[in-house]
């Protein structure tokens, strides 16, 4: 690194871009990030001030929307890097799929052919482990040489970043030969939230220490911690072993939603009071399903193990990450900190 480096984040204000822009800064980078209103600069810099950020000289913003190319040129000139997290998430209702498709994919491109015309050295792609793991039922962890299978019947969030994924290494092996790309594929993101902008999996965690559910479903994932999300883009930004490469950060073993909830009584006491001891049967929420759409978006994982492996990001980029339980807890610690739990 030199003192001139400077990366592009996009969609500043997201969970794992925040924690992006908070690691680079106190690593000495030069930062620019995009935001869809400089209304949210403010906002954006709370955020970074919870995540220790105290020196704001090296960030800039810039306006730019994954709807519209045109800003996107100037945005990305005069980076060396850009880490790309920027993708419509999983916290709306949509009526079609291309809701989620649409900008997902033309977003990729857009930031992809930016960089490729400001001379930018590296993207790194967030993508997900939705882009590896539906579709299939593996019984051994899933890795980085999984790809999800778009001819099965897959949720809009998860077919649209295969489908942006699969742009980027499209375009990259084509017209954007010469501009390196290194993908991280994050599982379900906890971690310490930074404010009330947070990643839709924290969102369990919330409704169990609020009270808003009295039961959990039977759903068993893999999470990982947004701190160590955002060391990965940093590694896989720099480390010339992860040019070509996608990286799946992931804690380690699959977890119940239950195993989450034991968690949380057993280190917060009474202010975990409110958290649920049961789950509910699968069949009762298929029901409520038809009803609630809500409900509904989880059907698809109801009864779902999708184990995963980070020994890629271990053995080529010396990655280690921190156990479910620190990121659980740290996840707790924070939405109470910050006046989030009633």
């Amino acid at each position: 690194m030199t003192q001139t480096d400077q990366v592009l984040v996009t969609g500043g204000s997201g969970f794992i871009a925040s924690n992006c822009i908070a690691g680079l800064l106190k690593r000495g980078y030069r930062v620019k990030t995009s935001l869809r209103s400089l209304n949210r600069i403010a906002e954006v810099k709370q955020l970074l001030s919870v995540a220790g950020v105290t020196d704001f000289d090296r960030l800039h913003f810039v306006q730019a929307d994954l709807s519209d190319e045109t800003a996107w040129k100037s945005a990305a000139e005069g980076c060396r890097y850009v880490i790309h997290p920027a993708s419509p998430t999983p916290n709306f209702i949509a009526k079609h799929e291309d809701e989620y498709i649409v900008p997902a994919v033309n977003g990729v491109l857009y930031v992809l052919r930016a960089a490729k015309a400001a001379g930018v050295e590296r993207v790194v792609l967030t993508s997900a482990f939705g882009a590896i793991c539906y579709g299939t039922d593996k019984h051994t962890p899933y890795t980085e040489e999984d790809w999800t299978d778009l001819s099965k019947d897959i949720p809009a969030y998860q077919k649209s970043k295969t489908l942006s994924e699969k742009a980027a290494w499209e375009y990259v092996n084509n017209e954007g030969k010469g501009l390196e790309l290194a993908v991280v594929n994050p599982v379900g993101v906890l971690g310490p939230v930074l404010g009330a902008d947070y990643s839709h999996s924290i969102q369990f965690i919330y409704q169990m220490l609020n009270g808003q559910i009295k039961g959990v479903p039977k759903i068993k994932s893999v999470y990982v911690d947004v701190r160590d999300v955002a060391d990965l883009h940093v590694m896989a930004m720099t480390d010339p072993k992860a040019n070509g490469e996608r990286f799946l950060a992931t804690s380690g073993e699959a977890i119940s939603l239950l195993d989450i909830a034991n968690m949380l009584r057993s280190e917060l006491g009474e202010k975990a009071a409110k958290v649920p001891k049961r789950e509910i049967p699968s069949w009762i929420l298929r029901i409520i399903g038809l009803f609630n759409p809500t409900v509904k978006l989880i059907l698809p994982h109801l009864g779902m193990i999708k184990d995963a492996s980070h020994a890629k990001a271990t053995r080529l980029l010396g990655w280690h990450p921190r156990s479910n339980r620190e990121a659980v807890i740290a996840t707790a610690k924070s939405l109470i900190s910050l006046g989030l739990v009633k």
